[in-house]
């Protein structure tokens, strides 16, 4: 009869502690509010890293560069001079060199190239409407023909007597660069060159472009 009235007790954990079911509920708070952390720096580091990436792409990839326009080698053909007339004409080819540094296309209208004697022309070239691409240089083939015959410079004479004549050339290319295919942005480049001919080897003597 004794074993029946023995009442039955639950037995004890063997490290002696019993968790709550409060301390369980808090630890699993812990647990999400350290994966709401971490999600939190994972998120700032992705916004982080895209400001760079568009930071970077401003300063290089989405910068609008102005392109230049050169001439390239010019390869004489003809060159005669008179200084008692005085007077000279020339005929050579070149490359028209309309260079592109951006990442994106540069479309420019049809230009005239025109070359000078002292701010006077001596003859003038045509740069029809194209395209430069991307990172590249668009170079177009022109034969020029020059002459004085329009001139009325009284130092003309003494220049041809020295044996060497110096011109110059300027044009003004207007055009859009596109980025992205979604950006355009107007840029005009500028051609400034100074030529100079040997006279009496009949070859070029220098060429310098700004």
């Amino acid at each position: 009869m004794a074993e029946k009235n023995q009442q039955a007790y639950p037995l004890a954990p063997t490290n002696g502690y019993t968790r709550s079911d409060a301390e369980s509920l808090e630890s699993v708070d812990e647990l999400k509010r350290k994966k709401r952390i971490k999600l939190a720096i994972y998120i700032g580091i992705f916004v982080l890293f895209q400001i760079m990436v568009i930071t970077a792409m401003s300063l290089t990839v989405m910068k609008v560069k102005t392109p230049k326009v050169r001439l390239g080698n010019i390869n004489v053909q003809e060159l005669n001079s008179v200084p008692a007339s005085p007077s000279f004409d020339t005929k050579f080819t070149t490359q028209i060199r309309v260079k592109n540094t951006n990442f994106g296309p540069y479309k420019f209208d049809a230009a005239i190239v025109t070359f000078l004697y002292q701010g006077a022309t001596v003859g003038q070239v045509s740069i029809p409407k194209s395209k430069a691409g991307m990172l590249s240089t668009k170079k177009i083939d022109v034969e020029v023909s020059l002459s004085s015959s329009a001139l009325s410079s009284s130092n003309l004479g003494s220049e041809l007597s020295s044996g060497v004549l110096t011109l110059n050339s300027a044009a003004k290319l207007t055009g859009k660069v596109e980025l992205m295919f979604i950006m355009k942005k107007k840029k005009s480049s500028t051609m400034d060159c100074t030529i100079a001919f040997d006279l009496s080897s009949k070859t070029l003597k220098s060429l310098q472009c700004k």
